[in-house]
């Protein structure tokens, strides 16, 4: 039986050969290796509050995403994100004032802005 040939690793950079996604240095963390803190939170947006009530009417309040408008770009929203992060503070999870509309591209940019931060932070 024929085998693959092998590839690079699929993070950006790494050159390790791969018989497919990821080397073992760079291999995505899954979900249950959040802490249970954190697995706590996420868990909120599955609650009806925010899938029948908070997202859908912050999508209709801005159904176009605030960081392409900064750039004079008109893209629908498709996420809603916080604007600040509510580290398990309920008050702060539901509070609609602290949501925005983004598109799909500008929220995984912030996401991933916010991981590095946090991660530059921890490492200090």
């Amino acid at each position: 039986m024929a085998m693959k040939p092998l590839r690079p690793c699929r993070h950006p950079g790494c050159s390790q050969l791969v018989r497919e996604g990821y080397c073992p240095a760079h291999k995505p963390k899954d979900s249950s290796q959040r802490s249970a803190e954190a697995q706590s939170w996420h868990g909120w947006y599955n609650l009806p509050i925010w899938k029948d009530d908070l997202r859908p009417a912050q999508l209709l309040r801005e159904p176009f995403c605030r960081e392409c408008a900064r750039r004079g770009i008109r893209t629908p929203a498709t996420d809603v994100d916080h604007i600040e992060d509510h580290k398990g503070n309920w008050a702060k999870f539901t509070d609609g004032s602290n949501l925005q509309s983004l598109c799909h591209s500008c929220h995984s940019r912030k996401t991933a802005r916010d991981l590095w931060q946090f991660r530059v932070k921890k490492s200090r």
